[in-house]
């Protein structure tokens, strides 16, 4: 089986931050950070080479495909930030209706900047996503 590229590193999140040119992006990627760290009480942490993750769960698939994997996070993309661990569309379909401009796709969220979305809403998502996935996964 291959070998899983995203999982827990030890670089630094503010270097990695700091190659990002797109200065919105940046500036936007440690507002996220602070959001996600007042929901979780947890530092961020990388995971893989480009995502920015919150506490961690392990998963086993039915094929036997298992590992580990941060419960929420996000990675400043070329083209939006995507935002991992929402946990379903379905359970934030009301909060989400409230968020401004974003597309949603497979348990992810993204946006283009944080000026086109409610920053509590979003803190509210993540709040939400955070508390259900880990009591799903860490009990």
């Amino acid at each position: 089986m291959a070998e899983i590229k995203t999982k827990q590193t030890d670089k630094n999140v503010v270097k990695f931050l700091d190659t990002i040119s797109d200065e919105t992006k940046r500036k936007d990627s440690f507002e996220i950070i602070e959001l996600m760290q007042e929901v979780t009480g947890l530092p961020p942490k990388m995971w893989g080479t480009s995502i920015i993750g919150f506490g961690s769960y392990h998963y086993k698939y039915e094929s036997g495909h298992e590992g580990d994997m941060c419960i929420i996070g996000f990675s400043p993309r070329k083209n939006n930030i995507a935002i991992y661990g929402m946990g379903g569309e379905e359970r934030n379909k009301d909060l989400l209706a409230a968020l401004g401009k974003h597309k949603t796709g497979k348990g992810c969220l993204y946006i283009n900047k944080l000026s086109d979305v409610n920053a509590d809403v979003l803190k509210n998502i993540f709040k939400a996503s955070f508390e259900y996935l880990n009591k799903k996964y860490n009990g």
